[in-house]
């Protein structure tokens, strides 16, 4: 069976079933897309918010899981509506395979779970990474049968592609369909997130002229772009930047999920990995506050999901450029050491303050160390004009673009990037204007 006898393929050209998604996007169904869909895994995504804390900030974001997941799924079939004209795409991804890629798709979030991205960044080992629990999730689920049956898929073959392990020649091409510099899902939640933020940052990229660039690499082993398609990919990664910048490490989102992984910390001993694995949004809050009742974790739980909003204050931040000597004291520290350096730094503004400073309310907020807009992206250059019928060269988009090295290794690593001290109101005021804040800082890093 060809790529183009997909049924799901099929129903994106006729338009006869399926669902509307904002902004006004339909996304075809076939009776077995429908059949997962209707799961209760794929149905939980309904119940967990897209962006979590950050509609503390921007009330408009709380759309789901389940929103983006089909998104993710309707862009699935266009990157094949677009592949299957390059020869070497289609003959190495068959119709077989293609499936397996569009349930992935559908179904690459099933393993996430209530808030899971910011407190899977403390690195506790209660606590594993989303991507390791779909598997599981997967397997032991109804969708399974739904895969085997009404697919005539090996389920382990759709948790292949969605936790990287697939390694022969067609999965690694559709891994990178799937988790890459250009993905189904960066270019799905950039524009969605952004639509119900209410911002415009991750909506200015050419989506359409990005679709029709896709291509191989020069190996033939994940997707690139041709020279046509820089600009479009440039936007792109611009867009990526902004909406971190702007949206998703706004000051006010880190000083919510500050106060929520410092909640978590406090009450770990409580943590039941099967239950908050299977969470959603309202089943994780309630058991957070129940655990912290009577602990110091209360009044930072009570802020985040009580009936009014309590955000702890920014009482100073340090990015690379003009702060370099305490950024790179914090910057990639593991949890643990920034929660001992709050207690230190609290013990010395307390005295120098001449008022108390909660260490259970002082919150160091380090950057992780990973970069965050990185793209590893090869463009297809056509020959040079002498050699017009000799091969295409390939160049990393990196390299053609100034814009993309800026962003990506300057102008988020060391702008974006920030080392922030949050506290309560009160306490953050005072310390704002403490005057020997860095050396105060430095001395107990050093301790």
């Amino acid at each position: 069976m060809s790529l183009a006898s997909l049924p799901e393929l099929a129903a994106l050209r006729s338009h006869a079933d399926g669902v509307r998604i904002p902004p006004d996007a339909s996304v075809p169904f076939t009776p077995r897309v429908r059949a997962l869909v209707d799961t209760a895994i794929v149905r939980r995504l309904a119940r967990v918010s897209q962006l979590g804390l950050v509609a503390l900030v921007y009330p408009g974001a709380v759309h789901s899981r389940l929103e983006h997941s089909l998104g993710v799924y309707r862009l699935a079939l266009e990157f094949l509506v677009r592949l299957a004209g390059d020869e070497r795409f289609a003959a190495l991804v068959g119709a077989q395979d293609a499936s397996a890629f569009l349930a992935a798709a559908l179904l690459h979030d099933v393993g996430h779970w209530a808030y899971c991205h910011p407190l899977e960044d403390m690195g506790l080992p209660e606590l594993p990474r989303h991507e390791s629990l779909l598997r599981g999730l997967l397997l032991e689920s109804e969708a399974a049968g739904i895969l085997t049956t009404d697919w005539g898929l090996d389920p382990a073959r759709v948790a292949d592609l969605v936790d990287g392990t697939a390694s022969d020649p067609a999965g690694l091409v559709l891994r990178s369909l799937l988790s890459g510099p250009i993905d189904v899902d960066k270019m799905d939640y950039l524009a969605r997130d952004s639509l119900h933020a209410g911002v415009p940052y991750g909506r200015h990229f050419d989506q359409d002229r990005l679709l029709a660039s896709l291509c191989l690499d020069e190996r033939g082993e994940a997707l690139a772009i041709t020279e046509k398609g820089r600009t479009a990919a440039e936007l792109l990664v611009f867009a990526r930047y902004v909406m971190f910048s702007e949206v998703y490490w706004h000051h006010a989102v880190r000083a919510a999920t500050a106060m929520l992984q410092r909640a978590v910390w406090i009450v770990r001993p409580a943590i039941d990995p099967a239950g908050l694995m299977r969470s959603d949004d309202a089943s994780f809050a309630d058991w957070l506050t129940r655990a912290a009742a009577g602990t110091p974790a209360a009044p930072l739980v009570a802020g985040l999901f009580g009936p009014t909003r309590r955000l702890f204050k920014r009482a100073a931040s340090f990015d690379a450029l003009h702060h370099p000597e305490v950024h790179r004291a914090i910057a990639g520290r593991s949890y643990a050491d920034t929660t001992a350096l709050s207690a230190r730094l609290a013990v010395r503004l307390s005295a120098r303050l001449a008022m108390p400073v909660d260490p259970h309310t002082l919150l160091v907020d380090a950057p992780p160390a990973e970069r965050e807009v990185e793209f590893r992206l090869q463009v297809r250059e056509r020959p040079a004009r002498h050699a017009a019928d000799g091969p295409h060269r390939w160049r990393r988009l990196e390299d053609v673009s100034p814009v993309v090295r800026s962003l990506a290794h300057e102008q988020f690593d060391d702008l974006v990037k920030r080392v922030r001290i949050f506290a309560a109101p009160e306490a953050a005021a005072a310390i704002a204007r403490c005057a020997d804040l860095e050396e105060i800082i430095l001395e107990a890093v050093a301790d």
